[in-house]
C-alpha cells in the first residue's frame, strides 16, 4: 500500500488542523459515514503519532500514515489524497496497488 498526498492537500490539513512542523496525521477506519471504500465504513483523520505504521509518507513536514490495525480496509489498494478546488477540501481516492 502506498499513500500519496498532494502539496495542496497537505497545506489544507496544516491550516485546518493548526499543525506544526513534524506533526503526524493518521488515516483511520471508522464505522459509518459516506464515501468509504467499504460500505458502512469511512475514513477519518486525526493528529496522532504512529505506533505500528503500515504505510506512510511525508509531505510538507507532515507525516501521513495508516496503522497496521487499519490495513484490512485498504486490501491491496493505494490511498491518494488531492485537493478538490471546487469543494475546497481534500478528495480521497483509492486505486489498485
Amino acid at each position: 500500500m502506498k499513500i500519496n498526498v498532494t502539496e495542496e492537500a497537505a497545506s489544507w490539513y496544516k491550516e485546518e488542523l493548526n499543525l506544526t512542523k513534524e506533526s503526524s496525521l493518521r488515516f483511520f477506519v471508522r464505522y459509518g459515514g459516506v464515501g468509504g471504500r467499504i460500505s458502512g465504513f469511512s475514513l477519518g483523520v486525526k493528529e496522532e503519532s504512529p505506533i505500528h505504521a503500515h504505510a506512510s509518507t511525508t509531505v510538507d513536514d507532515i507525516q501521513f500514515f495508516v496503522e497496521e490495525t487499519d490495513a484490512w480496509y485498504f486490501e491491496d489498494s493505494d490511498l491518494s489524497v488531492s485537493f478538490d478546488t471546487k469543494h475546497g477540501e481534500p478528495k480521497i481516492e483509492y486505486s489498485e496497488a
